[in-house]
Order: structure tokens, then sequence, then C-alpha cells
């Protein structure tokens, strides 16, 4: 077949996919020198409009009589939010627009003024497509919206103020204008919003006031400082939660009624809402079991601002002080709040597992539930254990000791397909009704938590394996096999404690379990557990299986947590198409653009983790700031070339220790040795080594501390370490420059002043 635009174009409609680039090269036999005018051709379908260039990608052939669908805009006003290393440009509506998805792709062509940046507004022709895609292209650019918001507090002057930001990475403070109608409500230690303005004056730049958000003696206003330092949206938009209003609980209709069968949700103490119920029954020489979901997909159908707004948010965000939530407080706390003795609409899974733990059938349903209790974790364990209250005496037989005898088996089964076991304890911060911090507990981790826990991914395996047999689309939570290098790495390092990375073996969860099960209750059991851990993949979403690496599993999707996580809600959605069960199922634009929302709430995962983690920082250093000059045990979490991270025992709090207040020596970062390491005397820092600190500095708006190392003169090495040779680790004193040259190789120590990464630090 001969490579001609109109071929080119028959061939690309043709397909009942979309095409790569090397299946189009395939199917007209190119060469690796005749590629180039394919990417000729393709550029120009491309800009004709004739064919479309995905983000995944692939080519697709543009309907020629696409047009508007009823009620949306031929015409909005659209801001660029993302240019990829591709070139395509991604656009959100500048205004909620009814109709318009929330990530909209840019139709490449010859923009007049040059090619769209991030922050550029446009006005734009929208297309809709038959398949459900919208896309736009430019008609003119508006002018950008680049100024850069600070947040910062606001500090009294003489006549003026000044603006000092909470962001530990800015290093500047700036003059604050202040509009005439703000001055009156301004007050020195106001917590502000300002717009960053370009300033002829080279000794501060100066910001205009935008918005007054609180006062830094506020304890609430510590959470409040991180979800606006990552761009978190707090408030709901009006129209968003009038969509919500005349929400009611759906009749059964054509659901499964499901409100005889003793449901139950096991939560937390301080749990608000319960979006999984679980029941368990003996089937013969099987079990029976079903796990409940709150029916999320029944209320936010694709086009709603609901929906909308809740893919910009992503996911829910947890802060000791309170939960900026994915959906507003009417479906999060209410419709879709699994309460008990109250009918709710859920998606349900039935599964079968035999006595191995196998899942041999499942079947998903939509139906009508009625919780029988509202359980928490400890009554759960309090039952197992013999010590009933009121309301698990009648529950224990019929509903919780089944619900147990289920969960052994799967552990059993978890135990033996070798899942990756790190017990790694979870703080909690505690918080009192002011919003001060009061200390910090470790959370329990009782039989109850894993037998939620084993239901929840037993049920996610199963919606995986569903969307898999009807070869519908799926949003993966995926753990890829960690890398060479890191298990690499990591070998080098375990060997110190005379353990074995074997080389050449098949890389599975179980070969770290079995290092761990070495140094279970060993000092240095932490210090191997954060090894491990550091050595593994970060766990995203993708409509691409690779498998969990670290549940050792294949197929694995989130299903269970609509309320709080929009993957679940896409996999629901694609549930319900590929199974019939009524309205509310993905639709083809959904389906199309997998890779761009797996991408996205990938992304707003990390930033909510982000501003939980700092917003933790921040309540740990305004505890500590009522203790400076106390002296604390605590674990080195972290070694860098500029100081030690340290990790208090008693609160959880970190802080640093600058290397310019170690004992005095000449310090080389060794990151095969994960330790700071004198040069002249041999002094060394070692991860996870115990020390003991005092608290120095201590500030709660930036959430930073310096502490001071006591007693440190002989450095800190984790008890039982044994570096393979000393040329390599640590050296005695008075070894001085002696065998030292093996540094050179492996480490990184840059004298003060010179280029370059990594490097070392001098003290004294």
């Amino acid at each position: 077949m001969e490579l001609t635009k109109q071929t080119l174009l028959d061939f690309i409609k043709s397909q009942p996919k979309p095409q790569t680039k090397r299946d189009l090269a395939r199917a007209f036999n190119l060469r690796d020198h005749e590629k180039i005018p394919l990417k000729k051709l393709l550029k120009e379908l491309v800009g004709e409009n004739l064919i479309e260039h995905l983000p995944s990608k692939t080519y697709i052939a543009l309907d020629a009589d696409s047009k508007t669908q009823d009620g949306a805009p031929s015409v909005a006003i659209l801001r660029v939010i993302e240019v990829t290393l591709d070139g395509d440009v991604f656009c959100e509506p500048a205004e909620d627009e009814e109709g318009l998805p929330p990530r909209i792709l840019l139709e490449p062509g010859n923009h007049e003024h040059g090619a769209p940046g991030e922050g550029d507004r446009v006005l734009a022709n929208i297309k809709y497509r038959k398949d459900g895609a919208v896309t736009a292209r430019i008609v003119r650019k508006l002018g950008a919206i680049r100024d850069k918001l600070v947040l910062g507090r606001a500090v009294k002057a003489g006549a003026g103020w000044i603006l000092q930001p909470v962001n530990r990475r800015e290093k500047d403070d700036y003059m604050l204008s202040v509009p005439s109608d703000q001055q009156d409500t301004l007050e020195h230690g106001s917590l502000v919003e300002a717009m960053v303005q370009e300033s002829r004056n080279l000794k501060r730049p100066s910001a205009k006031l935008h918005a007054i958000i609180g006062h830094d003696d506020d304890p609430k206003a510590i959470s409040l400082i991180a979800l606006h330092e990552q761009g978190l949206r707090v408030e709901f938009p009006q129209n968003v939660i009038d969509e919500t209003a005349d929400m009611v609980v759906p009749p059964l209709g054509n659901r499964d009624d499901l409100r005889s069968i003793p449901l139950v949700t096991i939560d937390g103490e301080d749990a608000r809402d319960f979006d999984d119920a679980v029941f368990a029954e003996k089937d013969g020489d099987d079990w029976h079991l079903i796990v409940a979901i709150a029916d999320v997909s029944h209320y936010v159908r694709t086009g709603m601002s609901l929906d909308r707004e809740a893919y910009k948010r992503g996911n829910s965000t947890y802060f000791p002080d309170r939960v900026l939530p994915m959906l507003p407080e009417k479906l999060s706390n209410d419709m879709c709040s699994l309460r008990p003795k109250e009918d709710r609409a859920c998606l349900a899974v039935h599964m079968t597992i035999d006595v191995q733990g196998n899942l041999k059938k499942y079947k998903f349903v939509r139906g009508l539930m009625k919780s029988v209790a509202r359980l928490t974790y400890d009554q759960v364990q309090h039952a197992i254990d013999g010590k009933t209250d009121a309301t698990t005496e009648t529950l224990v037989d019929a509903v919780i000791k089944p619900l147990y005898a289920a969960y052994k088996i799967l552990d059993a089964a978890r135990e033996r397909r070798g899942a990756l076991d790190l017990d790694m304890k979870e703080r909690k911060v505690v918080v009192d009704a002011k919003g001060n911090m009061t200390g910090v507990m470790l959370r329990p981790r009782y039989e109850s938590h894993k037998l939620i826990e084993e239901f929840m991914i037993l049920a996610n395996v199963a919606a995986a394996m569903a969307l898999e047999a009807k070869q519908a689309p799926c949003i993966y939570r995926i753990h890829d096999v960690p890398s060479n290098e890191k298990i690499d790495s990591a070998r080098a390092f375990l060997e110190g404690f005379g353990l074995n990375l074997a080389k050449g073996q098949v890389v599975k969860p179980a070969l770290f379990n079995n290092i761990l099960s070495k140094v279970k209750g060993l000092e240095h059991s932490a210090l191997v557990s954060q090894i491990i851990l550091r050595s593994q993949s970060q766990a995203v979403y993708s409509p691409d299986n690779v498998g969990h690496f670290g549940l050792a599993l294949q197929k694995y999707a989130h299903f269970t947590s609509p309320i709080r996580r929009y993957a679940d809600l896409v996999v629901h959605r694609s549930l319900i198409r590929a199974y019939n069960l009524g309205e509310g199922g993905l639709d083809d634009g959904e389906s199309r653009r997998l890779h761009e929302v797996a991408e996205h709430i990938s992304k707003t995962e990390r930033t909510s983790m982000e501003a939980e983690r700092s917003s933790v920082d921040r309540f740990t250093a305004a505890f500590l700031s009522t203790r400076k000059g106390e002296v604390f045990a605590g674990r080195i979490s972290g070694v860098t070339r500029f100081g030690l991270f340290v990790t208090l025992l008693e609160t959880g709090a970190d802080g640093l220790v600058p290397i310019r207040s170690l004992p005095n020596d000449y310090y080389i970062h060794s990151e095969e040795q994960h330790a700071l390491i004198g040069r002249r005397n041999g002094i060394l820092f070692r991860l996870c080594a115990p020390v003991r600190v005092m608290v120095v500095e201590a500030d709660r708006l930036t959430g930073s501390s310096v502490f001071e190392l006591v007693g440190g003169e002989d450095g800190a090495e984790v008890p039982g370490y044994m570096p393979k040779s000393t040329h390599r680790g640590h050296m005695p004193k008075g070894r001085r420059d002696k065998g030292f040259r093996g540094y050179k190789d492996k480490d990184k120590h840059h004298k003060k002043g010179k280029k370059g990464g990594g490097g070392g630090g001098k003290r004294g």
C-alpha cells in the first residue's frame, strides 16, 4: 500500500482503535529512513483537523460532522494548565461551564501570536465528537495570568507592611501594598495571600494584598497554610453545592434488595463517613463474602459541576484538625455515608473464596442496603477477644465471628503469596478542640484493621478481574518492581548486617520479607525496614496494568472508596457500563481520556500527601516551640550533604541538625552507606542511628525545626552494622586519609565552594 495523505487517512479511519506511529509504519511497510514522510503527513492531517494526536501518542480520525451538544457552549474561554514534553496543550474552563470536561486538549494549529503557554487564557471553538471526546481550537489568545500568589504573615513596619512568606523555600520578604478598602481589616500577624508584582526596588520585591485568610496565632491556621500552600480547593463553588440540594436516596427499583443482610461498617473512632460495609457467611466448603460500597456514581454523573469539581480535587485530603473532602458534605457525610438503620444506595460485590483464600467467583450488583451497626476497630477487636458491649453482644456470633474466620483465610493466603510485610508504625497527631496539638500517639494496629484491609483488597482484585473479563476500561492501582539501581543500593547496604539480597534472583516481595523476618525484634530492624521501603517504586494510577508488586497481585484496582478517590469513581462507572447496571456508566469520552485522568489523579494524590506532611510538620513545630532547650531521644531519619534530619521518638517531630553544628571535621555524604563520615577523624553519623538532640528553633508557620546534637562527639552508628570494607564504611579515629581513596569512586565529597552535586560539608 502506497503512503499518501489520503491512504494514510483512510487507513486510520478503518481501524477500530487509535494507531501509534509504529502501527502505521508497520501497516505501510516503512523502513527507518521512510518514517520521515509519515511524520510529515501525520502533522499535516492533524493541522487540517482530519485526525487527532491523542495524549497516549496515538492517532484517531475525526468526524467531519462533529456537532455541538445540546446546551453545551460552542465557544468558551479556556486557561492553559499544562504543556507536555510532546507539545500537547491542555486547558481547563476559565469559568465553570456546563457540558465542558475539566481537561480539554487544544488542537495543534498555526497560532498567530505564538503557541500558548501555561497560564495563558484563550478564546476557543469547542468541538464535540461522536465518541464523546471534547477538543478545542484557538480563536485568539486573551493574555496570561502569570502572577505569583504568595502566602505569608503580614508584619507592621513603620507606616507600611512587610510580607513574610510561610513557605520555607521562599528566601525573601516582600513590601506589601494594601488596598484602601482592606487597610482597616489587616492586622499585625494576619495570614494573607498576596500577588507578587514587578518591582524596580532591587532591595526588596513587592506584593499586593489579595486576601486575608486568618491570623498566625490561630491554631486552626496551621492546616489552612498547608492547603493554601499546595493550591488545594477549600470551598466548594455554590453551583456544585446547589446540585446536591435535592438529592435523595433512590427507591429500590431494579436494584438488588440487600437490606435483610446484616452488613456492618467498621471504622475508626473519629470517622465521620462510612463508605464500605462487609458481611461473611459459610457456604458449604467455601465462604460467601460481600463488600458493599456507597454508590457515588448514582449521584455524581459525568458532565455535572459536581463531577468536574471532584476531578479537580482528585481525592480527599486529611489534616490533623480537619478534612478537605472530594465531595460536598451532603454526599460525603449523608447520602454516601452508610449510616446504620438507614437505606443507602450501594454498589456491592458478592465473592466466593475457598479454604485456601482463592477467589472462585464474583458478581457485582447495584443494591439498596441498610447497615445493622456502625462498629469501630476497638469494638470488633474486643468482641473477638471475648469482651462484648451492648452493640456487639447481639452481633458477635452471627456477624463478627464469621467475618473474622473469613479474614484468617485471606490473611493466610496473603502470607502464602508473599505480599510485602513492612510493619511501619503510623503516628497520629493529637489535637484538642481548639486546634492545639497536645501530643502524638501510635495508632493501634489490631486484627480488626487487617480484617477490613483484606476484605477491601479482595474487592479491589475482583473489580480489576471483572473489568478485564469484559475488556472494559480500567484505572489500575499499580506498583512496579523496584529498579535495578535501587536494588543494588539496598543490597550493598544490607551486606553490613550480614543480610544477603542475592543477585540473579527474580525480585519478589518474599525476597524482602525473608530479610525482614531475620531482623524482627532486633535493634536495627527499623533501619532495615527503612532501607527496603526506600528501595520501592511509587504506587500510581494507570490504565496500563503492570501489577501491584507490594501486594504480590497481578490485577488490582481501587474500587472501595469513591467517596474520597476519583479513581474508584471511574472504576464504578466502568463496572456499571460493562455489566449493564443502570445509569451513570463510563462514557466514550471518559474512556478515551483514561491516561489523562490517571496522570492527573496521581498528581493530586502526591499534592495531598505533601500538604498532609507539611501540616503535620507545622503542628509538631508549634508543639516544640514551647519546649525549646529541652533534650529528646531520636533517630537519624535522613542524611544529606548539609546535615542530618532527626525524628524524635516521643512526638515523631522532624528537625534538622545542620552540618555546621556537628563535631569539628570535614564531612563526606556517602549515599551508598547512608551516612555522613568525617574525613579527618572518621566520625560517622548513619541513617537510623540513635541520637539525643536539643530543640534550638521551631517555627510553627514554616514547619521547620532546628536541633543540636547532645553528646555526639563520637558520632552515631547503628548497633550491629559492619561495613563490608573499611574504605567503604566507617574509619576508626586516627586513620585520617589512609585508605580513604575508595570514596572517590563510590561517594561524593566536593570541597566547600566548588561546583558539583552531592558533596561534603566542612565544620570548623
